[in-house]
């Protein structure tokens, strides 16, 4: 990925700090923002300096089935005393490697998790896995006692509250 000598932030940016661009194979959408509230870029009028600028980098890859993978990356650059922040032409690349980096990451992610799903009718036990034949579950330990008409039981009352439940 080149940097445009030419583009204070590297590449061409629109109106609003948005460019999208195509590496290894991805079209990503970066995205140059300050992270102010205000509409106007000046110092904030209680500590007198500039806001950061984040430079984000994102995009998505799309399967069957609605499978949807995403890669996101994310430099902050930060002003130098109360001047505002002076652009960085390599920050989106920073941004992109970190996106690719994420994406790499969230797809071995899905790997592992497809290969510990195992199919099996409808049988699973909720961990990717059969329970062996012949085998009880494991009874549900955090469950809130119930009483014998199915209602919740109460516990108990916090010494400090009085025994009102409002109090809890």
């Amino acid at each position: 990925m080149d940097i445009d000598p030419t583009q204070p932030w590297g590449l061409a940016i629109d109106y609003a700090g948005r460019a999208t661009l195509t590496e290894s194979g991805h079209t990503i959408h970066v995205n140059v923002s300050d992270t102010s509230l205000s509409s106007a870029i000046g110092p904030d009028s209680i500590s007198g300096t500039y806001s950061p600028v984040n430079v984000t980098a994102q995009f998505t890859e799309t399967g069957e089935g609605g499978a949807v993978l995403r890669g996101t990356g994310r430099i902050t650059i930060m002003p130098v005393g109360t001047d505002p922040v002076v652009p960085d032409p390599a920050a989106f690349q920073r941004a992109v490697a970190e996106s690719l980096t994420d994406f790499a990451t969230n797809a071995a992610a899905y790997v592992a998790l497809c290969a510990r799903w195992q199919p099996d009718g409808g049988a699973e036990d909720g961990d990717g896995t059969t329970p062996d034949p012949g085998t009880e579950p494991a009874p549900d330990t955090e469950a809130d006692p119930e009483t014998s008409d199915g209602t919740a039981a109460e516990t108990g009352t916090d010494a400090g509250t009085d025994g009102d439940p409002a109090m809890v």
